[in-house]
């Protein structure tokens, strides 16, 4: 073992531009970027800090605008109408119960945010939108994502078996994926897995959801601005709603459009390794259990209630 890692750390440069052009292949998503790129870190170390650090907060941003022209203004207003409150009560519950969760745990204010973000909305894309607001570093986003990334591929297989044992109709269970799991991706691949219908509800109401992306980022702007009172206008997500404007009202033709959110989607994977990469060691030391305590208690809690009320209101 250690003359691997011996290896590995000698020529960690090479290994690590291998691994950032193997990102863009097809089929390679965010999550398994963001390991690789933990798994890199941790054993042969980083050999690029500042062009990593860089070029994630640039990319980040352009990945997130880009993701816009994937989305239709008219049809994600019109998105989940009946799940519409649910919806409304369920992000603002969960911001305020992991705010709590947070300070009972003692978690790092920022990372505590983002958590919560992720799991109120659209994981790693609402922490990737609300991160360069928060003004967070590359640490505390490689602790937030790594802790959703983590639970959303878990919910992606445990919750069509509850679903069935349940009995839950199509349109429960697509309701249900779409409030408790994080990701958009993966509350498709619940969705699709459990029924056509299931997955129909369940696209419809995440794309609800994920235009919190665009609220909570300004109203974060305020929450934590800097003590001369001067405040960090998120323009990148300016842009993204005039991405998504354009491509509700521009026709602009489907090949462009998809062709641009693909690019963004391997821009967000390039980001996430490049963030998982300058993850170290003694920062996860640092860092501990906590903040994956409290991604669970969090996770629970919604698809608990979110599953309750459901099935019983």
């Amino acid at each position: 073992m250690k003359p691997l890692l011996t290896f590995l750390q000698k020529n960690n440069r090479i290994i690590f531009i291998i691994l950032l052009l193997l990102t863009l292949i097809p089929g390679v998503s965010p999550a398994v970027a963001l390991f690789a790129g933990l798994a890199f870190a941790l054993t042969a170390g980083q050999p690029f800090p500042k062009f990593s650090k860089k070029c994630s907060k640039y990319l980040l941003q352009i990945s997130v605008v880009g993701l816009g022209f994937g989305m239709n203004l008219h049809e994600s207003l019109k998105a989940g109408k009946e799940g519409m409150m649910f919806t409304i009560i369920s992000v603002a519950m969960v911001m305020i119960l992991g705010f709590l969760i947070g300070r009972k745990l003692q978690v790092n204010k920022k990372t505590s945010y983002l958590i919560s973000s992720g799991t109120a909305i659209c994981g790693g894309s609402a922490i990737a939108a609300v991160a360069p607001v928060l003004k967070a570093d590359s640490n505390q986003m490689s602790v937030a994502l790594g802790t959703v990334f983590i639970l959303n591929a878990i919910a992606l297989f445990i919750f069509p078996p509850i679903g069935h044992w349940l009995e839950m109709t199509q349109e429960q269970f697509g309701m249900w994926a779409a409030i408790a799991i994080h990701d958009t991706s993966s509350v498709v691949g619940a969705g699709a897995a459990y029924g056509s219908k299931a997955l129909e509800i369940a696209t419809l109401v995440k794309l609800t959801r994920a235009l919190w992306i665009i609220p909570m980022a300004i109203i974060t702007t305020f929450l934590f601005k800097e003590k001369s009172g001067k405040i960090s206008i998120p323009w990148f997500i300016f842009f993204f709603v005039l991405a998504m404007v354009a491509n509700t009202y521009l026709n602009i033709p489907e090949s462009i459009s998809s062709s641009i959110v693909w690019i963004a989607k391997k821009g967000l994977t390039v980001t996430l390794f490049l963030i998982g990469a300058g993850l170290s060691q003694t920062v996860i030391k640092q860092v501990g259990i906590k903040p994956m305590v409290q991604g669970i208690i969090l996770w629970i809690c919604i698809a608990i209630m979110s599953l309750l009320v459901i099935l019983y209101l």
